[in-house]
């Protein structure tokens, strides 16, 4: 039997895009295995240049991703954040923090690689994320 607690992200995770076409009982693996991590508004989730290994998913709030004082995007629920990282882990290439209280779920880095080999689906998913934020982000440049 699952507590509540994992009933609940269970059911935030099934709302993630890269999660869309994932089986329940995988995602209710995943659920018992995420990390609940707590910001106030204007707190750093991550640095540029910090050795990152794990992504999150943002469960309510609002992040912006930046380098310095510019900012690059602003993510909100749903929308997950750090997965470069998560994929291959190399120094972070900007830093995170909460425009409002924000709360997140952390995963690991072994354990979306091992959803990963098992589940297409969810490489699937990462791939289409990752796809679209280059899309974004070189839009304004003529590419895309």
């Amino acid at each position: 039997m699952t507590s509540a607690a994992t009933h609940d992200k269970l059911q935030r995770l099934q709302t993630v895009g890269i999660f869309a076409a994932t089986p329940v009982e995988v995602l209710l693996q995943l659920a018992e295995a995420v990390e609940d991590v707590h910001l106030t508004a204007g707190e750093q989730l991550f640095a540029k240049g910090d050795l990152g290994t794990c992504m999150y998913v943002i469960v309510t709030g609002r992040v912006r991703i930046h380098i310095g004082d510019q900012t690059v995007v602003e993510l909100d629920d749903g929308e997950i954040v750090g997965e470069l990282a998560a994929l291959d882990p190399e120094p972070r290439s900007a830093s995170v923090s909460a425009i409002d209280p924000t709360t997140l779920y952390r995963i690991e880095q072994a354990t979306l690689q091992a959803l990963m080999a098992d589940h297409p689906e969810i490489v699937q998913g990462v791939i289409k994320e990752l796809a679209q934020r280059l899309r974004d982000t070189t839009a304004p440049y003529g590419f895309g």
